[in-house]
C-alpha cells in the first residue's frame, strides 16, 4: 500500500462500509497519511476487529437504511471527530441474482435501501458538517453495473445508476461551496461482495473486462485516496473509473 504521508493532516473522516474490503483499506490509508477516521458498518464483530486494525476514533453499527440512526451517528461521529472533511460511501450489498420476472421483492427493496436510500441519508446527514467547514470531499462508491446494467442484477443495476444520477446532482448543488463530490464506478473487484454472487456471475463480469482479470481492491482505494484529498480540487459532479477499459466514459 502507497502511503502519501501528511496527505490527510488535519481532516476527519466518515466512511461506511468501513469495516471490511474497499471501505476498510480506504479508512488505513487515511490513518496512515495522517487523518482520523469513523466507521459505519451494520456488523459489529467486524467494526470490532477493524477498529484496531485501522486505527480508526470511533465505530458505529448501524443500518444506513435507517435514516434515524444515520442522523444520530452523523452528529455524534461529528462530536467524537471535533469535525468531518471527508464523506466515503462504500455500504452496498448486491442482492438476488435472478431474471426481473423472478426478482424477490423484498430483496429488490433491500438493496435500494441499503445502496441508494441509505447513501442518499447518509449524504443529507453529513453534507451540513461540510458546508459549515467550507471546506469537503464525498466519494460515493457506485459500479460498471450503474453505467451498463449486468443482466440477473437489475435491483444492484438500477441502485449505482440513482448513485451516479444523485451524486452529479449533488455535486453541482455544492459546486463553488468549497465541497466537491464525485463517483466511482469500479468493475468487480476482489472483495467479500463476491460471496453473495454465484460463479456464474463473477465469470460473467470478469469475461466483460478487457484487461482480463478482476480488479484489485487497492487499485479502487488508490483511486479513492486521490477524490477524498485535497489534490481533486477541479473535478466535481463526475465519476472516477477503475474497470479495467469496460466502462470507458
Amino acid at each position: 500500500m502507497s502511503v502519501f504521508a501528511g496527505r490527510y493532516d488535519g481532516r476527519c473522516a466518515i466512511i461506511t462500509g468501513g469495516a471490511s474490503g474497499l471501505g476498510k483499506l480506504v479508512a488505513a490509508r487515511i490513518v496512515a497519511e495522517g487523518g482520523k477516521v469513523v466507521l459505519w458498518d451494520l456488523n459489529p464483530e467486524a467494526l470490532a476487529a477493524a477498529k484496531d486494525e485501522v486505527g480508526a476514533t470511533r465505530t458505529y453499527a448501524l443500518d444506513v437504511s435507517d435514516p434515524a440512526a444515520v442522523a444520530a451517528a452523523a452528529k455524534d461521529s461529528a462530536d467524537a471527530l471535533g469535525k468531518v472533511d471527508i464523506l466515503i460511501c462504500s455500504a452496498g450489498i448486491t442482492g438476488a441474482t435472478v431474471p426481473v420476472q423472478e426478482f424477490p421483492i423484498d430483496s429488490w427493496q433491500r438493496v435500494i435501501d441499503i445502496n441508494l436510500n441509505g447513501l442518499f441519508y447518509c449524504n443529507r446527514e453529513v453534507v451540513p458538517y461540510l458546508l459549515a467547514n467550507g471546506y469537503g470531499r464525498i466519494v460515493n462508491v457506485s459500479s460498471v453495473a450503474g453505467k451498463e446494467g449486468n443482466p440477473n442484477a437489475s435491483a444492484y443495476s438500477a441502485s449505482k445508476a440513482g448513485v451516479i444520477g444523485f451524486t452529479k446532482s449533488l455535486g453541482k448543488e455544492l459546486a463553488g461551496k468549497g465541497v466537491i463530490a464525485n463517483a466511482l464506478t469500479p468493475a468487480t473487484f476482489e472483495s467479500p461482495i463476491l460471496e453473495q454472487l454465484p460463479q456464474s456471475q463473477v465469470d460473467y463480469m470478469r469475461s466483460k473486462i478487457p484487461m482480463g482479470r478482476l480488479g484489485y481492491v487497492e487499485e479502487s482505494a488508490a483511486i479513492i485516496g486521490f477524490m477524498a484529498s485535497e489534490e481533486c480540487s477541479f473535478t466535481t459532479a463526475s465519476t472516477f473509473d477503475t474497470s479495467g477499459g469496460r466502462t470507458t466514459y
